[in-house]
C-alpha cells in the first residue's frame, strides 16, 4: 500500500492522556496480556499498574507524535487517509520511526514495532522468495503459507498479522490483513486465492520515513522474542531444504514439491550423480537427530567452508579465482562458501548449525580464524566488517579435504543487500519471456474541464491516440468545427484556458478565433505527464500499476580499470523482470570470464538497483543475453567510456 510516498502533514505531540488511551485501545484490540509481577503485593497499587505502564511505553513510547496522512492505493489510485504515530523505541537513540498506522478504525503496527514487541500479532511464514515478492507490493497467496497447518489461532479473517521468511523466522518483514480464516485451513497444497493482503513491508515508504531524512533501518538478523517453542527453526530449515519453489498461477504464492530422486549440483560435482537415490536417503536417515556440541558445530562450519572452496575449484576450473569475485564480503562468504555446504540432515542438526552457536559467535571472527590458520588472507573494511581478499587454493587443508554427502538443496549463488542468503530466481525464469512497453499519459489538472465534458476520467491514464480521440469527441460535442475549414477548430474559453498559452502562435490563434486541429492535438498531448508500464507475457495493462516518468533504459557501460583492463557493466535489468544473478551466471559461462553482482553506486538502499559486471568488452554478449529475455535493442543504452563517447 505504501509503495508510493504518502503525504504526511506536520507532526504534533501526542498528549499523555491520548497516548495512554491509544495504547490501551491497541492492547484491547490485539488482545495483549499485561505482564504481572508474581512477587508483588496485590495491595500495592503502584506495583499492579507497573506492568500496564511498561506495556504502554513499549508499544507507544513516551513523547510520541502523530500526524494525518493521505496516499493512494489500488489500481484505481483510490485516496486513503489516516493517522501515523511516530516515536523511538529504547535502544534506538532518538531515531524517530513510524510505529503505528491507523486507517479507518483499524490500527496496523509497522515492522519497527514488531521488531521491538514480539508476539503482539500472529506470525505467518513463507519462503524468502515469496517475501521478496511481498516487498514489491504483492499479496500473500494461500499456497505460499508454510509452517502449518495448524496455523496461529488468532490468524482469522480480518486479523492483522506479521509475515516472516522461513530463512529468518524470527524477523517479521511485512504486515497485512488476513483475507480468509487462515487458522481454519487444513491444507494449503492445491489451494488458490489470496491469504493475506499486504499493508506494509520493510522497504516501503513507511519503513523509509524519518524526520531527519535518514534511510530505513535494516532488519535485525535474529529476534529472540519471536522464537516459537513448538515449531523450531530446525523444522523450518528441514522444510526449506526439501522444497522446490514454483510460481503460483495466482501470482503471489508458491507450490512446494520435492522430487526424491533429484540431486543437488554440489552432489553431482562430487561424482554421486549416477548412484541410486535411495542410498542418499538411507545414509541421511542413519544420522542421529540430536543437537551438536560446540566442537562439532565448529568442525561443521570449518568443513563447510573447505567444501565451498573445493566446489568452486571443481566447477569453475577455467575462471580466475575459480569464479569467486574477490574480495568477498562477510555475507558472501556465508551465502557462497558456508551455508550451502553445512550438513543439515536433520531438524536438530539444522538448529545447531548456526554461526552464533560456534565458538566464534559471528562470521567476522570466523574469517579472522581462517586468516590465522593461513587458509585465507583478510583485512578490515570500513571498520565494520572483514573481507577475504585472497584464498589459499593450494593450502593443505583444502587439498586434503574429503567431500561428504550434502542435504538435498540447491546451492545459492548470491546474497541480497542486507547480507542474508537470497533465494535467486531460476536462470530460465526470464529466458523466452515476451515484453511489451506501454507509454501512457496522465492529463494535468488544467485539462479537467475538457475531460469532464467528454465524460472521461480527468485523473486517468491514456495513450496519445486516446487523448486525441477524447479531444475530437469534445470538439464534436461542442460543435467547434470551423464551418469554412474542417481542419480548423473554433476556440472557446475552455480550450483557451486549458490548451493555449502566451506564445506568439497562440496569441495569433486567439486573435483569429481558430486553431488547426493537429496543433490543438499536439497541445493536448503536451499538457500531460508521462507514465509507463512494462508488461510481461500475457499480462493486461488493466492489471498493472503504471509508473511515473518515461521508462528507464538498461545501461551498459564499458570502462577501463587498472590500466588497460576493460570491464562491461549492465544495470537496470530488474524493471524488465530479469534477475541479475542468473544473468551474471550465464554471462560467466558465455564470456569465459569472471562476473559479479553488486549494488549500483548511488542507488537507494531501500530499493537497490543491482549492477552486473563482466570482465572484458562484452557489450554484444550482454545485449544477446538480454534479447533472449525479451528486451528490445532500443531499450538499451550503451556508453563506451574506453573511447569517451556514447553509442546508440
Amino acid at each position: 500500500m505504501f509503495k508510493k510516498k504518502p503525504n504526511i502533514k506536520p507532526l504534533s505531540p501526542l498528549k499523555s492522556s491520548d497516548r495512554r488511551r491509544t495504547a490501551d485501545q491497541i492492547i484491547s484490540d490485539f488482545g495483549l496480556g499485561v505482564p504481572v509481577d508474581q512477587h508483588a503485593d496485590p495491595a500495592d497499587k503502584a506495583a499492579s499498574t507497573a506492568g500496564l505502564t511498561a506495556l504502554r511505553k513499549s508499544i507507544l513510547p513516551d513523547s510520541a507524535l502523530s500526524a494525518r496522512f493521505t496516499t493512494t492505493a489500488g489500481p484505481n489510485l483510490k485516496q486513503v487517509s489516516g493517522t501515523v504515530y511516530i516515536g523511538s523505541h529504547e535502544g534506538t537513540g532518538d531515531e524517530q520511526r513510524i510505529l503505528w498506522v491507523k486507517v479507518g478504525e483499524k490500527m496496523y503496527p509497522t515492522v519497527y514495532t514488531l521488531w521491538h514487541n514480539p508476539r503482539i500479532v500472529p506470525l505467518l511464514y513463507t519462503p524468502l522468495v515469496v517475501v521478496e515478492k511481498l516487498q514489491g507490493g504483492a499479496d500473500l497467496m494461500t499456497p505460499g503459507l508454510q509452517r502449518g497447518p495448524p496455523f496461529p489461532k488468532k490468524a482469522v479473517k480480518g486479523a492483522v498479522v506479521g509475515i516472516a521468511s522461513l530463512e529468518a523466522p524470527t524477523v517479521p518483514m511485512a504486515v497485512g490483513t488476513c483475507e480468509i480464516d487462515v487458522s481454519s485451513l487444513e491444507k494449503v497444497q492445491g489451494m488458490k486465492g489470496h491469504a493475506v493482503q499486504t499493508f506494509h513491508w520493510a522497504g516501503d515508504e513507511l519503513w523509509s520515513w524519518n524526520s531527519a531524512g535518514k534511510p530505513g533501518t535494516d532488519p535485525p538478523e535474529y529476534i529472540e522474542g519471536w522464537d516459537d517453542e513448538k515449531d523450531t527453526e530446525a523444522e523450518l530449515a528441514s522444510q526449506t531444504a526439501a522444497m522446490d519453489l514454483e510460481d503460483d498461477q495466482d501470482g503471489g504464492g508458491v507450490s512446494l514439491n520435492a522430487d526424491p530422486t533429484e540431486r543437488s549440483e554440489a552432489e553431482k560435482a562430487q561424482g554421486v550423480d549416477g548412484e541410486d537415490a535411495s542410498s542418499l536417503k538411507d545414509s541421511v536417515e542413519e544420522v542421529e537427530d540430536k543437537e551438536l556440541s560446540q566442537k562439532e558445530i565448529d568442525e561443521a562450519f570449518m568443513n563447510a567452508f573447505l567444501y565451498g572452496i573445493r566446489y568452486h575449484m571443481d566447477n569453475n576450473k577455467d575462471h580466475p579465482a575459480f569464479g569467486l569475485d574477490l574480495p568477498l564480503s562477510q555475507s558472501k562468504v556465508m551465502s557462497l562458501l558456508v551455508q550451502p555446504f553445512l550438513p543439515t540432515y536433520t531438524p536438530a542438526r539444522t538448529a545447531s548449525l548456526q554461526i552464533k552457536k560456534t565458538s566464534w559467535k559471528n562470521i567476522k571472527k570466523f574469517i579472522k580464524y581462517l586468516d590465522k590458520q593461513q587458509i585465507v588472507k583478510s583485512k578490515d573494511r570500513d571498520g565494520n566488517e572483514v573481507v577475504i581478499w585472497d584464498i589459499g587454493f593450494e593450502d593443505r587443508h583444502v587439498k586434503s579435504f574429503v567431500p561428504y554427502r550434502l542435504p538435498k538443496k540447491d546451492v545459492p549463488t548470491s546474497s541480497n543487500v542486507n547480507g542474508k542468503p537470497a533465494a535467486s530466481l531460476p536462470a530460465e525464469s526470464s529466458i523466452g519471456q515476451k515484453l511489451k512497453l506501454i507509454s501512457l499519459l496522465r492529463p494535468k489538472e488544467k485539462l479537467a474541464p475538457i475531460l469532464n465534458a467528454s465524460k472521461a476520467d480527468p485523473r486517468g491514464l491514456y495513450t496519445p491516440v486516446e487523448l486525441k480521440q477524447i479531444l475530437a469527441a469534445y470538439i464534436e460535442a461542442e460543435n467547434l468545427v470551423s464551418p469554412t475549414n474542417k481542419r480548423f477548430v473554433n476556440i472557446n474559453p475552455q480550450i483557451a484556458d486549458a490548451l493555449l498559452g502566451t506564445s506568439a502562435a497562440d496569441n495569433a490563434a486567439l486573435a483569429a478565433g481558430t486553431i488547426a486541429r493537429d496543433a490543438l492535438s499536439e497541445r493536448m498531448v503536451a499538457a500531460t505527464s508521462p507514465f509507463h508500464s512494462i508488461l510481461r507475457n500475457d499480462a493486461d495493462i488493466a492489471d498493472s500499476k503504471p509508473k511515473a516518468g518515461a521508462p528507464s533504459k538498461i545501461q551498459i557501460v564499458m570502462e577501463t580499470r587498472s590500466g588497460n583492463k576493460t570491464v562491461t557493466k549492465a544495470s537496470g535489468v530488474e524493471a524488465y523482470y530479469i534477475a541479475p544473478q542468473p544473468l551474471a551466471d550465464e554471462l560467466r559461462k558465455t564470456c569465459a570470464g569472471s562476473t559479479s553482482v553488486d549494488r549500483l553506486q548511488g542507488s537507494s538502499p531501500k530499493n537497490p538497483v543491482m549492477e552486473v559486471m563482466v570482465q572484458g568488452p562484452q557489450k554484444d554478449a550482454i545485449i544477446k543475453a538480454l534479447e533472449k529475455r525479451g528486451v528490445h535493442r532500443n531499450w538499451v543504452e550503451v556508453t563506451d567510456k574506453t573511447k569517451g563517447k556514447k553509442k546508440g
